[in-house]
């Protein structure tokens, strides 16, 4: 019997759950809702998972200094992004499949974003069709778009996010190539039939990929046949009416020619440690892309937020606002929609208590000032095989 055959050790749970305190908790209870290699997949990366580890190393290697004597009882978490008013500086970002973790998958975690007055970002990959994450999550949701190999498909999905409402498209740029992680693979991972591409469903299967002829590389004529191009973003600009984010920045040489090309702003990520492993976390990248776009250029930061401090140093390092990812599948998993809502909840509050211990009233308020760097102890020394 392969793990997707197995029952869930725990159904989701009808209540929130006693054991949760902080938004952490979610993460540290989740595999106990979902099947052992469900759990691994979403919780791995690529390779050997070190991007995805570096992710949540990043944020310690910062602590927040508190500040003394500090008026905020004015204080709140409304922020602007891109010229939209948001209630806080988190949104949830797109995580495909989501009925690995629940039934309802992207539904109720759009339900769960109406409540919380939460920017949802909806995955091309979703286990649900874009139209019904669109109607659940209200009007103004994002669509991240991945270029299909047929131009065609690729802009029927995008004619159906505008059609659904959509508010933005985030096209996700540095995921052509995406390796397995061994740990899902060790897990016996195995997508289940019954979770698939729900938008994608229709599309004839993509062109044959070149790299069996001889002499040809599985990898720069096979996987990479159908990467987009610079002339596939600028086709992309030109077929939308909507704003057009891209997702995958980390190099600043990257994000100087991206604000060239006239997008409405960037998402400094590395697709959560699943595309290059051994690519740096976010967080580190951050700084760099926002000195280099400059201060009034909308940047979002994806990758490794577990906790509303986390969010904070985010913020402090260049972010206009946050995405998280894996957080609200095991939010979901543990208890649907209103899990997810509790996880955005504590994340508020746990970045409010931050906010106003580090004397910082409003997120405009917060900056680097608000930080000092940490040192990482070095790992202890491991016995020496014999």
């Amino acid at each position: 019997m392969t793990t997707s055959d197995r029952p869930l050790h725990q159904p989701p749970l009808a209540h929130l759950p006693a054991t949760v305190q902080g938004a952490i908790d979610y993460a540290l209870r989740a595999s106990q809702h979902m099947d052992a290699g469900h759990h691994a997949y979403v919780a791995g990366g690529c390779g050997h998972d070190v991007s995805a580890a570096a992710n949540l190393q990043a944020f310690a290697r910062w602590g927040v200094v508190p500040r003394l004597l500090r008026d905020v009882r004015q204080g709140h978490t409304r922020t602007t992004v891109a010229g939209e008013a948001w209630a806080h500086p988190i949104a949830l970002a797109p995580v495909a499949y989501q009925r690995l973790a629940h039934p309802h998958g992207e539904v109720d975690t759009a339900r769960a974003a109406a409540a919380t007055q939460t920017q949802m970002v909806a995955s091309t990959l979703s286990s649900v069709p874009l139209e019904s994450i669109a109607q659940a999550a209200g009007p103004g949701a994002w669509f991240q778009l991945y270029f299909q190999p047929r131009p065609g498909d690729t802009l029927d999905l995008v004619r159906r996010a505008e059609a659904a409402g959509f508010g933005a498209i985030v096209v996700t740029l540095d995921a052509s190539i995406q390796l397995p992680s061994r740990s899902a693979l060790q897990a016996g991972f195995r997508m289940p039939a019954d979770c698939v591409a729900a938008n994608l469903a229709g599309q004839a299967p993509p062109p044959p990929a070149q790299g069996g002829a001889a002499g040809g590389s599985r990898i720069f004529q096979g996987a990479m046949q159908h990467a987009p191009t610079w002339a596939d973003l600028q086709w992309l600009q030109g077929a939308t009416r909507l704003p057009l984010w891209v997702k995958g920045v980390l190099h600043p040489d990257d994000a100087r020619a991206l604000q060239a090309q006239g997008v409405a702003g960037l998402v400094v990520s590395n697709h959560g440690g699943r595309s290059l492993d051994g690519a740096p976390a976010a967080l580190q990248m951050l700084p760099a892309v926002r000195e280099a776009v400059g201060a009034g250029f909308p940047v979002l930061l994806d990758g490794g937020i577990r906790s509303g401090t986390d969010v904070f140093k985010a913020l402090a390092l260049g972010a206009d606002a946050v995405l998280v990812g894996r957080l609200q599948v095991y939010a979901l998993a543990v208890a649907g929609a209103l899990g997810v809502a509790h996880m955005l909840r504590l994340l508020c509050e746990e970045l409010e208590a931050c906010m106003a211990q580090a004397g910082c009233a409003t997120p405009a308020e917060i900056g680097p000032g608000a930080l000092v760097p940490v040192p990482v102890p070095a790992p202890a020394p491991q016995p020496t095989a014999l």
